[in-house]
């Protein structure tokens, strides 16, 4: 309950000087004499009466205080917020060919790279993001889904293996393009991640980033891989192998297919720099969150006015009938 009035509940301390003043009178009302002993007047019978003399001030400043609360108008209040959400929708392409096992990410490019972009999932509740994988193939591993809970198992299930070993970035990029083409949302975007270049599949990289740009699909590509050598651990049939991962990649072709579609190219070369390219993604691609809120008041004076006026109507029996004569 709240007031549409609170300033006028202060009202309610001059009732303490009111209530002073009935003591005070009541004191100086009363007679003293003195005499030789009170013994016949302590086993006196008391009639109710004069005990309820003072109900009627009592039913006063109650009704008074009623009344002030009525001044008040006291209100019950109920919020509800709508919340209209205009969502994105995001599919996430993500490389995930022998190469992706390098060390110079903690504990490895694919590792790192699924860890941040499960981080960008929790932060986007109100998008639909599906998730595709690709190496010299490329399957969607997700559909586009706000069930977030079951597209971070889907993301956490991915690993090297899954595909033949190779880099289909085209094909990664056009099998992405078409879990979009058919979307109704206004916002259409790819984010494609790799570190290396285009060596399987039948569509060119620049192919699919044309695709992309007809359908107004927005792509954000990412080159992982620090500046130099690193080495990558890779089961084999003959057992665990490590092997030499260049640093180098098509950086020129991951450029270009940003610019086609309009969108931008990153380079991350650690696991710091990861997560801060996935921020600034997030802080371009907000989503449009428009909130009503509707306050409905319902006013709760009334009880309060009615059980004010029936004191007094109280009151006013008593002085005239049964309290009558006694001051």
């Amino acid at each position: 309950m709240v007031y549409a009035n609170p300033a006028y509940l202060f009202l309610l301390l001059l009732l303490i000087p009111l209530i002073g003043w009935y003591i005070y009178k009541l004191r100086k009302m009363q007679a003293t004499f003195k005499m030789s002993s009170s013994f016949a007047f302590e086993k006196a019978p008391s009639s109710i009466r004069v005990y309820m003399r003072h109900l009627p001030f009592a039913l006063r400043i109650i009704a008074l205080a009623l009344l002030i609360i009525v001044l008040a108008r006291p209100q019950s209040v109920n919020t509800s917020d709508t919340s209209n959400s205009e969502g994105i929708d995001i599919v996430m392409a993500l490389d995930v060919s022998s190469t992706m096992l390098a060390q110079d990410f903690s504990p490895t490019r694919l590792e790192a790279s699924k860890k941040v972009a499960a981080e960008f999932i929790n932060d986007r509740p109100n998008d639909r993001i599906g998730l595709v994988i690709f190496g010299s193939e490329s399957f969607t591993q997700c559909p586009l889904t706000t069930d977030h809970r079951i597209l971070l198992n889907l993301l956490n299930e991915v690993k090297f293996g899954l595909i033949e070993d190779g880099t289909a970035i085209g094909l990664g990029l056009a099998n992405a393009v078409n879990r979009l083409k058919d979307s109704k949302s206004k916002s259409r975007v790819v984010i494609l991640l790799t570190d290396g270049s285009n060596n399987s599949g039948q569509i060119a990289p620049l192919t699919a980033a044309e695709l992309a740009a007809s359908y107004n699909i927005r792509v954000y590509t990412i080159g992982v891989g620090s500046r130099g050598n690193s080495t990558a651990s890779i089961m084999t049939p003959y057992g665990m192998q490590s092997v030499t991962v260049s640093g180098e990649f098509d950086e020129r072709t991951l450029t270009e297919i940003a610019s086609i579609t309009q969108g931008t190219y990153f380079r991350a070369t650690d696991n710091t720099s990861l997560m801060e390219i996935y921020d600034e993604i997030d802080q371009m691609e907000k989503s449009h969150i428009s909130v009503n809120t509707v306050t409905r008041r319902k006013e709760l004076y009334m009880p309060f006015a009615l059980l004010a006026l029936a004191l007094v109507g109280f009151e006013l029996i008593l002085r005239r009938t049964w309290l009558r004569n006694i001051p």
